[in-house]
């Protein structure tokens, strides 16, 4: 019965993706609330709360390379463990799972020791003034202790979900979640302990996301099993997850590099003020940028596992189901955005000048929402049939070449706006780029061969 519950070879393709999709989404979201409850209550800590929010706004590009790197291991290992399965080798799946771990906790163990060592210059390298540093360094050293806690919990996720199991997926985060939300205000306000609160509630709740998804893959519930026979690492077998795994561990470095530049930027044409701006601004891309990556990371363990079986024509209905669903959401809060950007920023802070210069930012900054979700769903193609050469190139592109030299070059003319104008620009040019390329290099393709047809050396 479990085994029929996870193939994705049969049924409709809708109810397969979203059977996945909407608790994934659920969990992602849930997710992001580790940071963003976080940050609504250090915006208002009483006296303190724009540097508060600032402080912990200067953390995001470290808190994620430490995502990226759970991601290399996640979204490396998971894809070529669905194909595996579409495959019927349980024995290399379970290998692949096995070796992700291992290098899970290698990383973790790696950035811990490295982001402590370096702490102070990084932060400030990141945006930090002497006025912000107190609360990013608080932070920081607190959250560092779990690092090892969001690796596992983030990375070994997708083969829980790869398995069909996407209510467990969901709930490995939404425990953390609740957990973390109960604490914040507890630590926070009630102890007293403001910054240092919300980190040590943080690391409560990543422990127990990596407690619960642990339990549940070494369990009995579990179709394929985390073994220790599997945890010894074999060259062929990291080679092939970090190589796919390189999408997401770029997607999160590109990010934390523009991040980086648009502090600095920010910090020297604007000051501590529009570095608060733009993590109000992180913090709602993060919110509503979640149930895109939920659809697309809902949708590719049925796209790997139908590719795996030679199930072309389904997976082209993946494809189409997950783009349609991905753009009209996008859609939706393109809309949002546009219209209510005030009620969006008093969320977090209702410091006058914190709305009027977060109002015609937002605007901007979220102003080509459709096209960056086109690049999404172009991307979730490429990572689920094992493309990773062109889904590495597309997070590059759209971040470390458009984005980066733009966020540098705009400003000098345009001021502080320039930051904001540098992300639409390429949301417009890296979506369209990755999107068409998809579709004219693997949809089209595709729809040339007959199901179970050996598939040409170029697919």
């Amino acid at each position: 019965m479990g085994e029929n519950r996870s193939d994705f070879s049969k049924g409709s393709i809708s109810k397969n993706i979203l059977s996945l999709a909407l608790p994934m989404t659920a969990a992602q979201l849930v997710n992001v609330l580790y940071s963003v409850v976080d940050r609504i209550y250090l915006g208002r800590l009483p006296g303190s709360s724009h540097l508060a929010l600032t402080g912990l706004g200067v953390t995001i590009p470290i808190v994620s390379i430490i995502m990226g790197f759970a991601n290399l291991c996640g979204t490396g290992g998971g894809p070529i463990f669905s194909i595996c399965r579409g495959q019927g080798d349980r024995e290399e799946a379970e290998g692949v799972m096995g070796n992700s771990f291992s290098l899970l906790l290698i990383l973790g163990a790696i950035c811990t020791a490295f982001f402590l060592i370096f702490k102070r210059p990084i932060l400030y390298l990141f945006g930090a003034s002497d006025a912000t540093f107190p609360y990013a360094d608080d932070y920081m050293t607190i959250y560092l202790m779990g690092t090892l806690f969001v690796m596992i919990s983030l990375g070994m996720n997708p083969f829980v979900n790869a398995q069909g199991f996407g209510s467990v997926g969901m709930m490995t985060v939404v425990l953390g979640a609740a957990v973390n939300i109960v604490l914040d205000p507890i630590f926070i306000f009630l102890l007293d302990m403001g910054v240092k609160g919300a980190a040590l509630a943080t690391v409560i709740s990543q422990g127990i996301s990596a407690a619960w998804v642990l339990k549940f893959l070494t369990g009995r519930r579990a179709l394929l099993t985390l073994k220790l026979g599997c945890l010894p690492l074999q060259a062929r077998r990291v080679k092939r997850i970090v190589a796919l795994g390189l999408s997401g561990f770029f997607m999160n470095m590109t990010n934390s590099l523009v991040q980086i530049v648009c502090n600095a930027t920010l910090q020297s044409y604007g000051g501590d003020l529009y570095v608060g701006v733009m993590t109000i601004i992180n913090s709602l891309r993060e919110v509503f940028f979640m149930p895109v990556h939920g659809l697309s990371n809902g949708s590719q363990p049925v796209m790997g596992f139908n590719y795996g079986a030679g199930l072309y024509s389904r997976v082209r209905k993946s494809i189409r189901f997950s783009c349609g669903l991905t753009v009209a959401y996008a859609a939706a809060f393109w809309a949002a955005a546009m219209v209510l950007p005030e009620l969006m920023i008093r969320v977090f802070n209702s410091e006058p000048e914190v709305i009027a210069a977060g109002v015609p930012a937002l605007r901007v900054y979220f102003a080509l929402f459709i096209p960056m979700s086109l690049q999404s769903a172009g991307q979730s193609v490429f990572v689920a049939l094992g493309r990773s050469k062109q889904a590495v190139f597309f997070y590059l592109l759209r971040k470390a070449i458009i984005n980066a030299p733009l966020t540098v070059i705009l400003p000098i003319w345009m001021g502080t706006m320039g930051v904001f104008y540098a992300e639409a620009a390429s949301q417009l040019v890296g979506g369209l780029a990755c999107f068409a390329t998809m579709y004219f290099t693997l949809y089209r393709p595709l729809g040339r061969l007959k199901d179970g047809e050996k598939l040409p050396r170029h697919l």
